[in-house]
């Protein structure tokens, strides 16, 4: 095991042991109803956690980097994930969205860079041909 894992400053454990159409929790703290994005059963899945993960990790930062600039928080971040493929090969395609009003649009570019190499979660994707992110004046609709 890596020798960080002693050094963590949070640790968390997910548990599933019911598949896709079942339960996943936290032990002590969230249990939610997992299913399907291809049926119509009631429960949370993948794609959902995966972009309320990355929006909240991103937007925790760009909160960070709008106070080391003495600046207003009013960035908002939208991520929309995809679920693509075909049996045996399916993959997610993962699209962040950045908005900074308060700031010129070269700024918010910047501070959404910024954001995109200091979130963990961004980190975990990065490199990924179906990670994008993106700074906009506004947002689009999904895709």
């Amino acid at each position: 095991m890596d020798p960080r894992w002693h050094q963590a400053l949070y640790r968390t454990e997910g548990i599933n042991s019911e598949g896709l159409e079942g339960h996943a929790y936290v032990p002590d703290g969230l249990n939610v109803k997992t299913s399907s994005p291809l049926n119509n059963h009631p429960g949370t899945n993948p794609e959902q956690l995966l972009s309320l993960s990355l929006s909240t990790c991103l937007e925790a930062t760009l909160e960070a980097i709008e106070r080391e600039r003495q600046l207003p928080h009013i960035s908002e971040v939208r991520v929309q994930v995809a679920f693509i493929g075909a049996r045996a090969h399916y993959e997610f395609l993962v699209n962040a969205q950045i908005k900074v009003a308060s700031v010129d649009f070269e700024t918010a570019k910047s501070m959404t860079a910024e954001a995109e190499r200091r979130c963990c979660v961004s980190q975990l994707l990065a490199g990924s041909k179906n990670y994008t992110v993106e700074t906009v004046k506004e947002f689009s609709q999904s895709k």
